[in-house]
């Protein structure tokens, strides 16, 4: 629940609690519009958003099908969600809609396929039969028009080249051939093996990305927001610029139970944004601060987003492997946002909120500390052995153990009674925790509280908040799905040709002779196909053609995907398209392309961490630091910290123009120089990085200092 201060500043920035820009109609990538439809139409969409959710967490919570089943019944339920909803929003009369419910019902038939038949599929592997082949074609053909309705053309047009390729790539040139493969085996492959639409992607989706999907969602329902707004806003409201720094703040906080950027743009961006114009802002740098701020809850632990997901599957190592790289290098990024917006604020004299405005960040804390357990759970759960499955299902059963008992709570007019009940609660979650967390008896626990608010109208409320939380989750996990399915055409090509075999030499070849210039090819593939495609497929692509590369090069492996991950990020922020830039677009009733290139700025500086994670891998907490070897690991790291704190702040006066008081151009150019020393590594550039930096702040705090007297 909002406070009443938190409502004071959303009447004055004009945001409205809970507002949602509608999503583009032609274009649903990120996100459908509110509701699922008119009329029948919706409620049969509303119902199987139901349908699917709760086969989610079933199988999440209890392993009662094959992995290759379940993955099949899972492309299914995208494959008749999605084109159930575009129709619902997007057709015109009801034989439109018709048409869409039935090619998803024919989706979720061919995903049926792989359980009907499971066992028969298994037996014939490698010699389908004619049906095999007419139901593999088929869901090609679906699952390509899903992602063209759904993300545009520019995915759907990438992965059909690729197929083109798998094809007929035996008639090209030499080194660009393949040996040729039969149309049986491409289908056979791609249509039923587990490295083509059914393969490590869509298992993460099935597993992993949907529960953690629906654990942000029901955090997002507790309250959690509003929480995060009111700590941001106490902490940092009234400071210079106030505003953005919530902003990149607040952002940054959510970004640990979303993991998405475009869904922080569109919750977090309604309330921040038009606060930031109010205050002084421009609308442009605005939406850009908002947008950076957002695209970062990808590489935010403890959730991150998908590709965290798929890259531990793909790398074979635990998830907390994966969420302790990106720790540091996470809280560099909204360091780097932080730093731009206090320069930005400095060099436009922009205030903060009145005090007066402002929520107390401890009371915020002391009445909704709550909010906190199921994410501190969650971390200590994931770095205490268990799978991010796990972890996810109990981080979730207790967000959901504690909306369902505010819900009772709230129907109780004894505050004795409220205490007993919570510590009762307590007490039992205790019990369940020394057990071993038995999901039957959390199961049971759950159950027992949703027959208790059954019968009680404030319980009833919170039940239908629930209900409603699980459907909208379904909805959230559609783009996402479907890129995990289609981007399995480009893993599919790549182990049955070898393809990515080339690529690689092409790269390892250039960086024997630099490995500056390798890193770099790497940063312009991922940011030019980022333009164009989601992250997801985005960082598969590259990791696949890329990162192997770069590890034969001396790159640890999981630093080489973390710079493929980093840069399909940075590309959402990049115009032409700039996919944050788009979703924070009408919020700020500004440009998309502006916003694009003022979050460039913004986020200028992240795009030199990956570079210092390379050339410093303690960075990331990774072995192989040379620094490691000659002062020790952990004063590698502090040591990787401090270079890249510097490399940031360089990088922002390179941005904004402004330290303590305008740079020159040449002082600008100079401060690129050194922060470029910092993130290479040449002869002697660490120590010239630091000794350029050293002297153009000397200079510029004297200037400044002599310039401050005249002015008076």
């Amino acid at each position: 629940m909002a406070t009443a201060e938190t409502d004071q500043l959303e009447a004055l920035s004009g945001a409205k609690p809970g507002e949602v820009e509608h999503a583009d109609l032609d274009n649903f990538e990120h996100g459908f519009p509110p509701g699922f439809g008119p009329g029948g139409w919706g409620l049969f969409a509303y119902l199987t958003a139901l349908a699917f959710a709760a086969f989610q967490i079933v199988i999440s919570a209890w392993n009662i099908l094959p992995s290759q089943a379940a993955r099949g019944i899972h492309v299914g339920f995208l494959l008749l969600l999605t084109f159930g909803l575009i129709a619902n929003f997007r057709a015109r009369d009801t034989a439109g809609r018709l048409l869409g419910w039935v090619l998803g019902l024919v989706g979720f038939a061919v995903g049926l396929y792989q359980w009907v038949f499971y066992a028969d599929l298994i037996l014939r592997d490698g010699d389908p039969s004619t049906a095999d082949l007419v139901v593999g074609t088929l869901l090609i053909v679906l699952i390509f028009e899903a992602a063209r309705r759904l993300m545009g053309n520019a995915l759907p047009i990438m992965c059909g080249a690729c197929l083109l390729y798998w094809f007929f790539g035996q008639y090209l040139p030499a080194p660009f051939n393949h040996r040729g493969y039969g149309f049986d085996q491409i289908i056979g492959h791609l249509s039923y093996g587990t490295e083509g639409f059914y393969g490590t992607p869509i298992y993460v989706s099935a597993t992993y990305i949907f529960l953690f999907i629906v654990f942000g969602s029901f955090l997002e329902k507790a309250g959690m927001i509003h929480l995060f707004n009111d700590v941001s806003l106490g902490i940092f409201g009234g400071t210079r610029g106030g505003p953005a720094k919530v902003a990149v703040f607040s952002s940054g906080l959510m970004g640990m139970i979303s993991g998405s950027g475009v869904a922080n743009v569109v919750t977090v961006g309604q309330f921040t944004i038009p606060l930031m114009i109010k205050f002084g802002y421009r609308r442009s740098f605005a939406a850009g601060v908002e947008a950076t701020a957002s695209m970062g809850g990808q590489i935010m632990p403890p959730v991150m987003g998908a590709v965290a997901f798929i890259m531990a599957e793909t790398l074979g190592v635990p998830y907390a492997e994966i969420v302790k790289a990106a720790a540091i290098p996470a809280m560099l990024y909204f360091a780097s946002a932080f730093w731009m917006v206090h320069l930005e604020a400095g060099k436009y004299g922009l205030k903060g909120v009145e005090r007066a405005l402002l929520p107390s960040p401890l009371k915020a804390l002391r009445e909704r500390w709550y909010l906190a357990l199921p994410l501190a759970v969650l971390v200590f759960m994931l770095f205490h052995g268990f799978t991010p499955l796990f972890a996810g299902t109990m981080g979730l059963a207790l967000t959901v153990g504690l909306l369902l008992g505010a819900g009772f709570v709230a129907g109780l007019s004894s505050h004795t009674l409220r205490l007993i009940f919570w510590v009762g609660l307590g007490l039992v979650a205790a019990a369940l925790f020394e057990e071993g967390l038995d999901v039957r008896y959390v199961a049971a626990l759950i159950a027992l509280l949703v027959l208790i608010n059954a019968f009680t109208l404030g319980g009833r409320t919170t039940l239908a908040i629930c209900r409603d939380a699980l459907a909208d989750s379904a909805k959230t996990a559609l783009p996402v799905g479907i890129a995990c399915a289609i981007v399995g055409t480009i893993i599919g090509l790549m182990t049955q040709t070898g393809i990515g075999t080339t690529f690689g030499a092409w790269i390892i070849g250039l960086g024997q002779s630099s490995l500056f210039l390798a890193l770099i090819l790497t940063m312009i593939l991922s940011i030019l196909l980022g333009t164009g495609i989601p992250t997801i497929p985005t960082y598969i692509i590259v990791a696949a053609l890329a990162a192997p590369a770069l590890e034969k090069l001396g790159v640890p492996l999981i630093v080489s995907h973390m710079f493929a991950f980093y840069y399909g990020i940075m590309a959402d922020l990049s115009p032409p398209v700039a996919l944050a830039a788009l979703a924070a677009a009408p919020i700020a009733k500004e440009n998309p392309d502006k916003i694009g290139w003022e979050a460039m700025r913004v986020a200028l500086a992240g795009y030199v961490i990956p570079f210092i994670a390379v050339y410093s891998p303690a960075l990331m907490l990774q072995a192989g630091d040379p620094m490691a070897d000659l002062i020790g690991f952990w004063p590698a790291v502090v040591y990787a910290i401090f270079k890249a704190s510097v490399a940031i702040g360089l990088f922002g006066m390179v941005a904004i123009g402004w330290l303590f008081g305008r740079l020159t151009l040449l002082e600008r150019a100079l401060c690129f120089v050194a922060a470029v020393l910092l993130f290479g590594e040449f002869a002697y550039s660490d120590p010239l990085g630091y000794l350029l930096a050293a002297a153009i702040v000397a200079r510029h705090w004297f200037a400044s200092r002599s310039a401050a007297p005249a002015a008076a």
